[in-house]
């Protein structure tokens, strides 16, 4: 028991010692990062913003990323919330809130606040603080967004959005009014598992999120875009392997109740599976292909993008001079990355995936350089 003690001791004294490097490389890559950003040096890496080239090139959220870039410009005006984060005393994660909200004046008494409460707490307190006026609603409306992404090798569905206030409070309603109408399922009524009414409130919401998109789609009067897209290979025993558009698989018999009442495309492939497209036929994609390209691509295909919304289809050999309208000549860029590559001088290719090279005919890698090796920014 002595000896077990000790052990505990000595990991718990690593723990510290370790937190102590953690809190101090932490501030001085806010110091890097306030002056990169001051440099203006994501201007020649074909990125929007500050936040966008920290976010593709150490691989993390835009959003967290713009927090980052965030407090790397306010925290040299807090002294003591950077010594506090630089000593241990406080967390990145409750610094970067406390720089949406504090002042010189007021970060004492919130750092001594921010010590006894969570994470969660003080970032209530800086979306309090930030909460739009009347004048910002336009700003606030802009910055909403629904994004999703599949767990589990394909398994499940996670959902992430960011409504105004008016508009979310108009999705809760109609979550709630949906729920209370759906008749509870037979595997909820006989299943042996003991859930809690907050369990089961919120499986409801799901289901009523279900019906509502279910609804939509079927009262939807352009049938090519409310389609759902299963991919599948057509065997002698019927749907063998199949999946989503979006690459998850489906278990055959989930194919097959889906295909009792789905419309299903059939596209013409290679012995890939690649979709081949309409060649010079016309420049224009049609809407099967760009289903296709979405299939392969996800969003746009600019290192560190990914973005969803209003995407074009790039011919990489230009349609002018003579590129067709193929699968394997197109891409997905957002409408910034699009201007890039015709009015910036930038190029894209397709070698088993999209790679896109700099003015400079430089490959654009936004990821870190090996320890030791100069990072090179042109």
């Amino acid at each position: 028991m002595q000896q077990q003690s000790r052990r505990e001791a000595e990991l718990i004294e690593g723990l510290h010692s370790l937190h102590f490097v953690l809190s101090v490389t932490r501030r001085k890559f806010l110091t890097i990062i306030s002056e990169l950003d001051e440099r203006k040096l994501w201007r020649d890496q074909g990125c929007r913003d500050m936040a966008q080239w920290l976010s593709g090139r150490i691989g993390i959220s835009q959003w967290m990323a713009g927090r980052w870039v965030n407090a790397s410009h306010v925290i040299t005006k807090l002294p003591l919330i950077s010594a506090a984060l630089e000593s241990g005393r406080l967390g990145l994660d409750k610094v970067l809130e406390l720089c949406r909200f504090a002042t010189p004046e007021t970060e004492q008494e919130l750092i001594a606040w921010a010590k006894r409460v969570s994470v969660a707490t003080v970032r209530h307190k800086a979306d309090v603080f930030n909460r739009p006026q009347l004048e910002e609603v336009r700003t606030v409306d802009k910055a909403r967004f629904l994004r999703w992404w599949w767990n589990q090798g394909g398994a499940s569905l996670g959902l992430e959005g960011l409504l105004p206030a008016a508009e979310g409070a108009a999705v809760v309603k109609a979550l709630e009014r949906c729920a209370e109408r759906l008749s509870e399922s037979a595997s909820e009524e006989t299943s042996s598992d003991k859930l809690s009414a907050e369990d089961r409130r919120e499986q409801r919401y799901a289901d009523a999120l279900c019906a509502l998109s279910s609804q939509a789609i079927a009262e939807d009067q352009d049938a090519d875009r409310a389609t759902v897209v299963v991919h599948t290979t057509l065997e002698s025993t019927g749907l063998g392997s199949a999946e989503i558009e979006g690459g998850l698989g489906l278990h055959p018999d989930i194919a097959q109740r889906l295909s009792c009442d789905a419309r299903l495309q059939f596209v013409v492939t290679d012995d890939q599976g690649n979709a081949l497209g309409i060649g010079r036929a016309s420049r224009n994609v049609p809407r099967w292909l760009h289903r296709q390209l979405l299939h392969r691509d996800h969003g746009c295909t600019f290192p560190g993008c990914g973005t969803k919304m209003f995407l074009k289809a790039h011919h990489i050999w230009h349609w002018e001079l003579g590129g067709p309208t193929d699968y394997d000549n197109l891409v997905l860029v957002c409408t910034f990355h699009h201007k890039l590559v015709h009015e910036g001088g930038w190029s894209v290719c397709l070698n088993g995936m999209a790679e896109w090279y700099k003015p400079t005919g430089r490959r654009y890698d936004p990821g870190p350089d090996p320890p030791g090796e100069r990072t090179v920014a042109a």
